[in-house]
């Protein structure tokens, strides 16, 4: 998913937790889910914004291009305004669209 489209709330709100197990049976399972796909976004954004910034890099130790570089500065500040990921997982998993499986469990017949 592309976390730059999501809608998610860009600061933390009052939730019912009630809510999260009903697509699991168990909060602690949901928790769990929505924890690896927070820190799956957050390798995901981190690997992106390290691409972008490294086009920017020069090998020179110039200390007046550290401040003059305002490409690398909005991009920066663009990625801070992003949601958290954390924030980003809760909203996928409860618009149902984060996969999950899991394999202690067997499939019913």
């Amino acid at each position: 998913m592309d976390f730059k489209k999501t809608n998610a709330e860009q600061s933390i709100i009052t939730r019912d937790i009630r809510k999260f197990d009903s697509p699991t049976g168990n909060i602690y399972e949901a928790v769990s889910i929505m924890s690896k796909r927070a820190n799956q976004i957050s390798s995901e954004i981190k690997e992106e914004l390290s691409g972008k910034l490294q086009e920017f890099t020069s090998h020179t130790d110039n200390l007046e291009e550290v401040f003059e570089n305002r490409e690398q500065i909005e991009i920066s500040k663009h990625y801070e305004k992003l949601p958290k990921p954390a924030l980003i997982a809760i909203q996928e998993f409860m618009e149902e669209k984060v996969y999950y499986r899991n394999p202690g469990t067997t499939p019913s017949k």
